[in-house]
């Protein structure tokens, strides 16, 4: 893949809830920054495994440097320069490695008529006059220790910068656990850091002459934007002739490096991919309350791993997988975790994508394992949620599938002003829930069948079974849609919530139910796409808000309304499964909500700016939440199956890509089951597919390919 610096570059990017703030792209294994404060160095909120609010790690003080700054974003690094008002130019390049140290370099050129003294600052209050800290965190049963370092000693004491002088210098503060790591160890890390600063200083004095006062290129950066870009050079390149679907592409991608986290410890024992780095929670420094996404979730590990199963290391696959069956309980479930607690089970559709994934790495580790564990998940979901007199499983909390405060459980009871009061509150037989159990019980009896162990009879039967009851009780013909049920009569709950939709990308429809599909999506057909409940609900707000209150806050969850990429992700894959089965029906209209849904990574919908947050306003598209560079959907796999066409089955790929108007694409570098695939197309040399290197099928147009695999 390009340089996805190069790729995403933009200005400044802060939180729209915290004016003034700086957003940092790369993460490391367990360190990160939610923002950054425009001092110089590491000060704002800073994070170590979980949210934290580590106000400072350190900083340089001597010079008054008002707001605003200048800002260049990148994703491997965060350059700002500013200008005191007495002359004194302050530039810095900011960065976190993958092996948690927080790094800046920064030059200060003084083109003032009086010397000034600049210092290195810490937080005392933790951190003591030999840089090293620890610092208990109570919540999360850990320490954390931190060690700070900078390339100039004296700086501790103070550096004068006389008139006309510049001053470059790099701090770095390494982090750590107590329980899994040492003061040598953090100490060894910064090392190779501050080494890089010196043979930037090519044996320079620390205070030189008059130079421009801007960061320029330097083996400490020259460093961390290789390092960085080593995870991207192994992906697949995209583009094609619409520039917001090939950033899309890019930007896709980041936010899977920049939410990838190692903790390697407690309840976390391997990679897992946050569902985002931001978080619902207050910023006090170090005693956040509220929700945090820093966690295994696994409502959005499969949105994870369908993406994830791009990239050519199968190792990503294979370490969630070991946490997700680190976080399985008796029943089955898989439970939320942070290193020392456990949450919600939330319902998933990990069968599925795991399969999905195994596709595409038959040499994933642990995938024998996974079969087992998904196996013991859909029976133990059928033993304790399948319990009304058929196979469609009730959920009895609304929060559960990950969708609060869907209007159908509120419709028994003529949606109460208060939704919070239980009286008007009924459990339902979910869509949502139907549609995962059927997608993971036939998953677990494909990847059964890919993997030779038997026991896919069990499974394809319970799959069988579901999708009948789905057809004969969710569906409505009257209406045209698939609805939620009451629990106990099988009384449907007569609300378009989106995920009626999902029995489409389930592929169960037939040619009956498509008109159904049709007026669904005009009565959807908001100014953003897809919105969480269909307008004409009593309830229904795109905002959010139940009635005219905010029942969780102005950015609070509320699915009566707003938009989500969460279930756009599903709809979109459904609309494009659905358009493929039926003759390529619906390729126009699934390009274009794909287009609108690719604008809701940008801010403003500027196609520049990358910006994806949980939720939108569905008519505007204004974002509602503030969870930046959040994670809880797909878009990746959505180019490569249907914007490119191409489908890992088997024994074969299929190319059959859906003509949503684009004049030319390309798509190279793609690893299926052990082979390189490329696929391209343009309107004057047609569909070309190369498996190694080797052109092996071509067509006129977009018509339907298939390659063996073997």
């Amino acid at each position: 893949m390009e340089s996805i610096d190069d790729a995403l570059v933009t200005g400044r990017r802060g939180l729209r809830t915290r004016p003034g703030t700086l957003l940092l792209g790369p993460t490391g294994a367990r360190l990160w920054a939610d923002y950054l404060e425009q001092r110089p160095g590491f000060a704002g909120a800073i994070d170590l495994v979980h949210k934290l609010n580590i106000p400072l790690l350190f900083t340089v003080t001597g010079a008054d440097l008002p707001e605003p700054w200048e800002a260049h974003w990148r994703p491997s690094r965060l350059t700002v320069s500013a200008v005191s008002v007495h002359g004194v130019e302050f530039a810095e390049d900011k960065f976190v490695t993958w092996d948690d140290c927080a790094v800046s370099r920064q030059v200060w050129t003084n083109r003032s008529a009086d010397p000034v003294t600049l210092r290195l600052e810490t937080d005392r209050s933790w951190i003591g006059a030999d840089g090293f800290g620890a610092r208990a965190v109570e919540r999360h049963g850990f320490t954390v220790l931190a060690l700070v370092r900078s390339s100039e000693p004296a700086l501790w004491d103070g550096v004068t910068v006389g008139p006309g002088e510049r001053f470059e210098v790099v701090v770095a503060a390494a982090l750590g656990l107590a329980a899994t790591e040492s003061r040598d160890d953090l100490a060894r890390r910064l090392d190779g850091v501050l080494a890089d600063a010196e043979d930037g200083r090519d044996g320079r004095p620390a205070v030189v002459g008059s130079t421009p006062g801007e960061v320029s290129p330097n083996p400490v950066i020259h460093r961390q934007e290789q390092s960085y870009q080593r995870w991207f050079d192994l992906v697949p390149s995209f583009s094609c002739s619409d520039p917001v679907l090939t950033r899309t592409w890019a930007y896709r991608w980041f936010l899977l490096r920049h939410n990838l986290a190692v903790p390697g410890v407690g309840g976390l024992p391997d990679a897992l991919f946050y569902e985002g780095r931001a978080h619902k929670m207050t910023k006090t420094p170090w005693e956040p309350v509220g929700w945090e996404f820093s966690k295994l979730i696994p409502l959005s590990s499969p949105m994870h791993l369908l993406e994830a199963r791009w990239h050519p290391d199968p190792s990503l696959g294979a370490g969630l997988w070991r946490t997700l069956r680190a976080a399985q309980g008796d029943d089955g479930l898989f439970r939320s975790r942070t290193v020392a607690d456990e949450f919600h089970a939330y319902a998933n559709f990990l069968g599925w994508a795991s399969y999905q994934y195994a596709l595409v790495h038959r040499d994933a580790d642990g995938v024998a394992a996974m079969r087992d564990s998904l196996a013991a998940q859909v029976r133990g979901e059928r033993r304790k949620l399948a319990t009304g007199g058929d196979e469609l499983p009730i959920e009895t909390e609304h929060i559960l599938t990950g969708k609060e405060y869907q209007p159908s459980y509120w419709a028994f009871h003529d949606y109460p002003a208060d939704p919070r009061d239980r009286s008007g509150y009924t459990p339902l037989k979910r869509v949502d829930r139907a549609i995962y159990h059927y997608r993971n019980a036939r998953g677990v009896a494909a990847l059964s069948r890919l993997l030779d162990v038997g026991g896919d009879a069990e499974f394809d039967a319970l799959a069988d079974a579901v999708a009948a009851d789905v057809l004969a009780k969710q569906w409505d013909a009257g209406t045209g849609f698939f609805y939620d049920l009451h629990h106990g009569t099988d009384q449907k709950a007569m609300v378009r919530n989106v995920v009626g939709f999902y029995p489409y990308w389930a592929g169960i429809v037939g040619d009956e139910h498509l008109p159904g599909l049709e007026e669904a999506l005009r009565l959807f057909g908001t100014g953003a796409p897809l919105p969480s409940t269909a307008p004409g609900s009593p309830v229904y707000s795109p905002a959010g808000d139940w009635r005219g209150v905010f029942v969780k806050g102005r950015n609070g969850c509320s699915w009566n309304g707003p938009t989500w990429p969460y279930t756009n992700s599903v709809v979109i894959d459904g609309l494009g499964a659905t358009s493929r089965r039926f003759g390529h029906r619906y390729d126009a209209e699934f390009g274009r909500l794909l287009r609108s849904y690719a604008l809701l990574h940008f801010q403003q919908r500027d196609g520049r700016t990358p910006y994806l947050v949980e939720h939108y306003n569905s008519e505007t598209g204004e974002p509602i939440s503030d969870e930046v560079d959040y994670l809880h959907s797909y878009v990746i796999d959505l180019l490569v199956r249907y914007v490119a066409g191409l489908e890992a089955g088997p024994d074969a790929v299929t190319v059959d890509p859906l003509d949503i108007g684009l004049t030319w694409f390309a798509l190279s570098g793609v690893r299926v089951a052990g082979r390189t695939v490329d696929v391209a197309f343009d309107r004057e040399h047609g569909l070309r597919v190369s498996v190694d290197g080797v052109q092996v099928a071509a067509a006129s147009g977009l018509a339907p390919l298939t390659v063996p695999l073997s």
